[in-house]
């Protein structure tokens, strides 16, 4: 056993109320699993997510003992657990399935990792320490507790994601047994359930690819595991290979993503967006006669293989959507003369539903993750064009409607879209900038013939 100074354990008040409540009727309330962890990460800080698990008491006495505390509402498979609402906190009690006479010790054994395997009594502030988790924690390490961590095979993403929160690697003996778990039950939902965590809290996504190949878990993302030995021309990418790039970029998306202050699903398109950006190079890689390496069309490329792959590992339309627009732009910012508003306003249309900012973003962890060879943002000039123009965060609305074209006397028709779709290729050329503007321009279309040649088809 060890002790640590119950000070470094601040509870909340719906989580004091509940351990006294508990104590109160004869159980063991522990601090389990992340909410541990966390704490001894940062010292001092009030635990998130909080666990308890409730040793000596049956599933009813517990219920009774809640609902002095507040609403309680039943959830869970593996465990029973009673969830707690009071004052807008939302607090989960579990009694381990073994019942009450279950061992705080066997308990830990049952949990994935020795670093979430650790308790803490609340009143006390004694941490349970019965599988290594505190040697683990201090080496960044993610060991199962035993044989346990087979009966879910997710738990292998699950690893994968806390290598990606935490920079932590697997134990040898950890991924080997991972390389032994089948993958093809898992549920979509909940392998995107591990992915959505990687895109929201990874910060080490090099950590999170690591432990994919360490667990042999890489090859059931074949189109991101087809990048491992894809050469790259050192001059531009003295780091290695693109995988290696590739998790270079997501690190340091990661970083970019949260000095912007993005969360959730707007967080996810930057750090997936840069893990994705150069998957095209797996089949548009060259070896020229000079000896250089080239990768010409792999940003076109890319934007299909990326939404095969998001789309495999369960990712939402409505996400896939947005970071398959900013891996096909990639190289935009690079190839391209220099921006004029005119390219800046075209480039804000074509990355919907994606915004200038997340292309911004992914196109510096590009140029962020290459190592000794890492260079500025090439897109800052571009997006300073885009706030200027009013297109960083949405491309302009049509000034050109179908009304405008029954009010010059024409019949609604298939010839309306080809009429209103070079209206928009104009205005985002500068052809006009306003509605008087868009009429004008309208009218000389009709006068000169044009019109009528584009609603004929």
């Amino acid at each position: 056993m060890t002790t640590v100074r119950t000070a470094d354990f601040p509870l909340s008040g719906a989580t004091d109320a509940a351990v006294r409540a508990i104590s109160a009727a004869g159980g063991q309330p522990y601090l389990v699993g992340g909410c541990v962890r966390d704490a001894l990460l940062a010292p001092g800080s009030t635990p998130k997510d909080v666990d308890l698990e409730v040793f000596g008491l049956g599933l009813d006495d517990l219920r009774r003992a809640l609902q002095t505390v507040g609403r309680v509402d039943e959830v869970g498979r593996s465990f029973a657990v009673l969830k707690v609402r009071r004052d807008g906190e939302d607090l989960d009690v579990a009694v381990p399935t073994t019942g009450p006479g279950a061992r705080p010790e066997d308990a830990a054994r049952r949990r994935d990792f020795t670093v979430n395997a650790l308790m803490v009594d609340p009143l006390t502030g004694e941490l349970l320490d019965a599988v290594g988790g505190v040697a683990d924690l201090r080496d960044g390490v993610l060991r199962h507790t035993g044989p346990a961590f087979g009966d879910d095979p997710l738990r292998v993403l699950r690893g994968v994601r806390f290598a990606a929160r935490f920079g932590f690697r697997l134990a040898r003996e950890t991924a080997e047994l991972c390389r032994t778990l089948p993958f093809g039950d898992l549920p979509v939902e909940r392998i995107w359930g591990e992915w959505r965590g990687i895109g929201e809290t990874g910060r080490h996504l090099s950590a999170a690819v690591a432990a994919l190949e360490a667990s042999g878990w890489l090859a059931h993302v074949p189109l991101l595991a087809r990048l491992a030995g894809v050469p790259q021309d050192p001059r531009w990418h003295p780091e290695g290979d693109v995988l290696t790039h590739s998790a270079l970029a997501g690190d340091a998306a990661a970083a970019l993503a949260d000095a912007a202050g993005l969360t959730g699903d707007d967080r996810t398109v930057v750090v997936l967006g840069a893990l994705l950006h150069d998957v095209g190079k797996a089949t548009h890689t060259q070896h020229r006669a000079d000896g250089r390496i080239t990768s010409y069309g792999h940003a076109e490329a890319g934007a299909d293989v990326a939404r095969e792959l998001l789309t495999g590992i369960g990712a939402p339309p409505s996400l896939v959507d947005r970071v398959v627009p900013v891996v096909r732009e990639h190289m935009v910012a690079t190839t391209a003369q220099g921006p004029s508003r005119a390219a800046v306003r075209r480039l804000a249309r074509r990355l919907v539903p994606a915004t200038m900012t997340e292309w911004s973003l992914v196109c510096g962890a590009d140029h962020a993750g290459r190592g000794a060879g890492s260079g500025p943002n090439p897109t800052t000039a571009w997006l300073e064009l885009a706030a200027t123009a009013g297109v960083d965060r949405r491309p302009g609305r049509p000034l050109l409607r179908g009304a405008d074209l029954v009010a010059l006397g024409h019949a609604p028709g298939p010839g309306f879209g080809a009429v209103l779709a070079v209206a928009l290729a104009a205005q985002d050329d500068g052809a006009f900038t306003d509605r008087d503007g868009a009429l004008a321009w309208l009218r000389d279309l009709a006068a000169d013939g044009r019109l009528d040649e584009l609603l004929r088809g």
